[in-house]
């Protein structure tokens, strides 16, 4: 359960297990439809059950018109003083009819609400994503749907132009063997999940200057064992802790379980590093100071 729960706040669920598409597919992946509501009118009372959209509104200067979120929301600080109304797995049917939206923000995969609010004659648009440039791809839909085009194009294009210069820095550089981890066990090296060779993660991480260890694996997220840890042979291992696992978090001792693998080069050069932040894992406007940071901690020499 515990697991479940942080790839679905990674968007991993979203499609995690399958097949990546082809590498035209890639760049044209996202998947939305509104419904009833012509995209000329602009919805005032938005509920967004998707914290990565939800970010993105607030990205455009219309977090006013947000009504209600999803349990997950924490970014940005206005959003702890909205209704919450359960998330992927659990949305409140009742409490989002309750709110009497004009658009509600819904996963591809929740069929049943879908359904309710098409019997409720309640518009939605309807979120899917995969790969990073899919982010900048849903925020200028996002944005023509609730009628703030030329905003949301401001702030993809913003976007776009910082992520490319991040990737003309690194671009020259050596690229280091990098494995991404985004959730383990405490304290130990059970239950392993790292970034796999396909999603935004993996996308990051290579615009930052790493080369993803688990770059032939084409999906999301790799369960790594012990066996693969090794034989992956990073020369640089990196963490992502978000969320609850940053509660008394001890960076140090977190990234000594690692000295249980004293033959892996990351472990024996001591390239091991922790990096805080739910930015890291809600794929929306804030990806782009996340791939800052990985920048950052691969070429410290580039990105002071």
């Amino acid at each position: 359960m515990i697991v479940k729960r942080i790839l679905l706040l990674l968007g991993l669920l979203v499609g995690a297990w399958a097949p990546a598409p082809s590498l035209v597919a890639q760049h044209s992946s996202v998947s939305y439809v509104a419904q009833r509501l012509s995209a000329a009118e602009s919805p005032s009372r938005i509920v967004s059950l998707v914290p990565a959209v939800t970010e993105m509104i607030y990205a455009m200067g219309d977090g006013a018109r947000v009504a209600a979120v999803s349990n997950y929301d924490r970014f940005p600080a206005e959003v702890s003083r909205l209704p919450k109304v359960g998330g992927l797995l659990d949305p409140s049917v009742e409490r989002i009819l309750a709110i009497k939206p004009d658009l509600v923000i819904v996963y591809a995969t929740q069929k049943e609400l879908i359904e309710r609010l098409d019997r409720a004659g309640i518009p939605y648009f309807n979120y899917q994503h995969r790969a990073l440039s899919d982010i900048m791809t849903t925020i200028r839909a996002l944005g023509a749907r609730i009628g703030s085009a030329a905003r949301a194009d401001a702030v993809a294009s913003e976007m776009d132009r910082a992520l490319a210069d991040i990737r003309a820095r690194t671009l020259a550089l050596a690229h280091p063997a990098t494995l991404l981890v985004f959730e383990r066990d405490p304290l130990s090296l059970r239950n392993v999940y790292a970034s796999g060779g396909y999603g935004f993660l993996h996308d990051m991480l290579e615009i930052a200057g790493g080369r993803n260890v688990f770059a032939d694996v084409r999906q999301q997220a790799v369960q790594a064992s012990t066996e693969m840890l090794i034989t992956s042979k990073p020369d640089v291992i990196i963490e992502l802790l978000y969320g609850d696992s940053l509660k008394n978090a001890d960076l140090a001792r977190t990234l000594r379980a690692w000295d249980a693998l004293a033959s892996v080069p990351a472990v024996r050069t001591h390239h091991l590093f922790a990096l805080t932040g739910d930015e890291f894992v809600v794929p929306g406007p804030r990806v782009v100071a996340a791939t800052r940071k990985l920048a950052r901690a691969l070429h410290p020499e580039v990105f002071k």
